[in-house]
């Protein structure tokens, strides 16, 4: 099985030492994704629906960089700092998954990367 990494410009660069996204095979695994706008750099706050489509949005660009997109998502883990944002936070995700819901995680954090209230990675097929 070979390993691509996939990069676009239609999601935040990396900080750090990791790609945004790796294809194996017919899987693409896409790094956390903070609420940061890809084209001006800055990074959504004190908005936590703004915050969710924000990060799903760079999830997905790197997705159809990859030929793929949400709706082939498998699975998706959700890092927040307030679980008391949960309801915000479905409300939107479930904009983005009216059916055929993947698997997820939601996991609450004591801190994120850039002091983001939320992260988002996920794993998708390539069909």
């Amino acid at each position: 099985m070979e390993k691509k990494i996939i990069q676009t410009e239609q999601a935040p660069a990396a900080i750090g030492p990791y790609s945004q996204g790796i294809q194996a095979g017919n899987l693409v695994f896409t790094s956390g994704q903070l609420p940061v706008n890809p084209t001006t750099g800055e990074m959504i706050i004190n908005d936590i629906k703004a915050e969710t489509r924000q990060c799903l949005e760079n999830v997905e660009a790197i997705l159809k960089s990859s030929g793929t997109s949400l709706k082939n998502a498998v699975k998706l883990t959700v890092f927040i700092k307030d679980m008391s944002q949960f309801a915000q936070i479905n409300e939107v995700y479930g904009e983005y998954f009216p059916e055929d819901k993947p698997a997820r995680s939601c996991v609450e954090v004591a801190r994120l990367p850039k002091d983001a209230n939320i992260e988002i990675e996920a794993v998708a097929m390539i069909l």
